[in-house]
């Protein structure tokens, strides 16, 4: 596991505190086997590469900030172009994938704000399980206790949540206020579930 340690507003308490105690509960129930917090992309993909060495990754999660189509560590934008051999990352990305268990048996979680909602959402989705050749799971909503409208797809599927799940305002093409997430959304969790359901 991965989170954004950067988000102390201003040195006081924030979201990267929220986050390191979710790991620590994590690690004591024995849902996480390593967790690290990250200032930048290239430090997670780094760590991920050289995290017990000798052993494949089964499962990823990333906790932090997220818009439509992307993750954010510091404000730092991650989206597909990141896939494309041009992109500085690219390299990194690359050698986490080779760590990722074979067969399509791993698992990306990104557990952030509406990564998977909009168009956008829906691009990210399919580039990423593409690159990696395993599934990868998002939100569509902005999530906290509450983590709604989460979705699992496939390498080579294609979504089946609509593009406008998790819209406040605007479209899917141009998106510009999301839901906040509830026990009454669509495919909600809580930030206690450290798996995602069967059939999602």
């Amino acid at each position: 596991m991965i989170f954004d340690r950067t988000c102390r507003e201003g040195g006081a308490v924030g979201l990267s505190h929220a986050w390191w105690g979710g790991v620590k509960l994590y690690q004591a129930l024995g849902r996480v086997d390593a967790a690290h917090g990250v200032s930048t992309w290239r430090e997670a993909l780094s760590w991920l590469v050289e995290v017990d060495p000798g052993a494949r990754l089964a499962e990823v999660q990333f906790w932090g900030h997220g818009r439509w189509g992307e993750v954010l560590i510091n404000r730092d934008p991650l989206d597909a172009r990141a896939l494309e051999p041009a992109h500085p990352l690219y390299g990194a990305l690359s050698a986490v994938r080779d760590r990722l268990a074979p067969d399509g048996n791993a698992l990306w979680w990104f557990r952030t704000c509406q990564t998977f909602g909009a168009r956008r959402g829906h691009d990210f989705a399919r580039a990423w399980t593409s690159f990696f050749g395993c599934p990868a799971a998002g939100h569509t909503h902005i999530i906290h206790a509450w983590q709604s409208g989460l979705h699992r797809l496939a390498p080579g599927a294609q979504p089946d949540w609509p593009e406008r799940q998790g819209l406040a305002k605007g479209t899917p093409e141009r998106p510009a206020r999301a839901v906040t997430s509830g026990p009454l959304e669509p495919r909600t969790i809580t930030c206690l579930h450290g798996r995602i359901p069967e059939g999602w």
